[in-house]
């Protein structure tokens, strides 16, 4: 798995256009922390809507896992270009508050984001096509919500510091606060739902309780990080066309794309079709919060060993070994008998490894910021981190649809005992389609992905050699 080779073709030197002013200093453990929890704000809202929208859709409000599927394959789509239009007006603004540039969106945007959380599992008493546009409309909304948060957090780490380790360290920091939410949303909604005998209920009160502290999260984000790497503010908008064109020339971030294209897409469909195994094939979907709490547990655990990974082998490196491992506990669990032990305990490992893989591509696109300054002569974040995001949310409509397709091929009726096929067809979901997508997300990034850890230092040092000439 080692990188193929430190070498690099020389670029031309593309002189900035305006100047970067970079503040050199250590991030603290605060400041790293509070980044993290910033994630754990995400989490607690768009988790909801990975974990448990289609089963409310199928369940609660009472539409067909078909159109359930759509859904969020439209959704998602409509999503990912909300995402590069957002990305887009957070790089073409003139006037940057001394609050900073990505920060504020976090403040003003979580509140709405909240709301439309709420309402994205409200089930009003419409006719079918009304309670089928209303899903639509409320998860378009919640979306849109979602990418004026999201967008700035994620471009705010390539804000915060070029140095690669602390680089590593808020990738692990977001890793850790990813797998946290997703360890709080596993363990806490569904028992709180069945305290309730009306589920609409049930869901409101979880959904709302996730919100309310994804709110506070995101507050401690916004007070205690700072953005050392600043540049002037622009004096005149470049033309969008002339911005998006030159992100065909950065090798890196398109790798990135297409392997988390994969990547995303794997992990989002296990999210979404394991509470009907643990329902229907292991018979116990209070094993929800036991698995998430082993899991998940063991993926912050998995995500704490980024940094010392990366110092170790490398960024690629490490976020190839976590797919390896990964792929191959879900064949195991799909070839071995069905069973609550040995599903749990080769689940969890295969977590702990993913927590690699999904923790790395912020580093990494990061990274891919700095390359595109030092390759175009324009830093660009928003845009760039809108562009991952935009194949994210591709991957994640995927995830959506596949899953409420599936159901329906395999033969899954609510509420019923499932047939044996539809039972078989549950575990390959589960474990056979996130392995094959993850197969590919693994070869892309191994063949084509060139940006080594040597090649990288050599940008950073060209960048703050520019900076001073500015």
């Amino acid at each position: 798995m080692g990188e193929r080779g430190d070498s690099y073709m020389a670029l031309p030197v593309v002189p900035s256009k305006r100047p970067v002013v970079t503040v050199s200093k250590k991030l603290t453990f605060k400041e790293k922390m509070s980044y993290g929890f910033g994630d754990i704000g995400n989490g607690l809202m768009f988790d909801m809507g990975q974990l448990y929208l289609l089963k409310f859709y199928t369940d609660v409000l009472g539409i067909s896992a078909y159109w359930g599927g759509l859904v969020f394959l439209i959704s998602k789509i409509f999503d990912a270009f909300a995402d590069t239009s957002v990305g887009a007006f957070v790089d073409s603004r003139t006037n940057i508050s001394k609050r900073g540039k990505f920060r504020p969106f976090i403040l003003w945007g979580t509140v709405p984001l909240a709301l439309m959380t709420v309402i994205s599992f409200l089930a009003p008493n419409f006719s079918d096509t009304g309670k089928i546009v209303w899903a639509f409309a409320t998860y378009m909304g919640f979306g849109l919500a979602y990418s004026f948060v999201n967008i700035p957090y994620g471009s705010l780490s390539a804000a915060m510091t070029q140095d690669p380790i602390d680089r590593a360290s808020l990738g692990s920091f977001r890793a850790i606060g990813s797998q946290t939410a997703l360890l709080i949303s596993g363990v806490v909604v569904i028992p709180i739902v069945l305290q309730f005998a009306n589920k609409e209920v049930g869901y409101i009160v979880a959904i709302s309780v996730m919100s309310i502290f994804g709110i506070l999260f995101h507050l401690i984000c916004y007070r205690n990080t700072k953005e050392n790497v600043i540049r002037a503010p622009r004096k005149e908008k470049v033309p969008l066309s002339k911005l998006f064109k030159a992100l065909f020339s950065n090798r890196p971030l398109i790798v990135l794309c297409l392997a988390a294209l994969f990547m995303i897409a794997s992990s989002n469909i296990r999210n979404a079709v394991q509470l009907y195994y643990l329902e229907y094939n292991l018979k116990s979907p209070e094993l929800m919060s036991i698995l998430s709490f082993l899991s998940i547990g063991l993926a912050v655990v998995g995500s704490m060993f980024i940094p010392a990974m990366v110092k170790r082998i490398g960024k690629k490196n490490t976020f190839m070994l976590g797919l390896l491992v990964c792929i191959a506990c879900d064949v195991l669990n799909f070839i071995l008998p069905t069973s609550t032990v040995t599903f749990l305990t080769i689940f969890s490992l295969g977590n702990f490894a993913l927590a690699f893989a999904l923790g790395l591509p912020w580093v990494m696109i990061a990274d891919s910021i700095d390359y595109h300054e030092w390759n175009s002569g324009e830093r660009t974040e928003g845009i760039v981190y809108s562009t991952y995001s935009f194949f994210r949310k591709l991957a994640q409509a995927l995830a959506g649809f596949i899953p409420g397709v599936a159901l329906s091929l395999i033969g899954y009726v609510p509420n019923i005992q499932q047939s044996s096929d539809t039972l078989l067809g549950l575990k390959g979901l589960l474990f056979l389609a996130p392995a094959a997508l993850n197969i590919i997300g693994l070869i892309i990034l191994f063949f084509f992905y060139n940006l080594t850890d040597n090649l990288y230092s050599k940008i950073v040092a060209d960048l703050k050699e520019r900076s001073s000439f500015n």
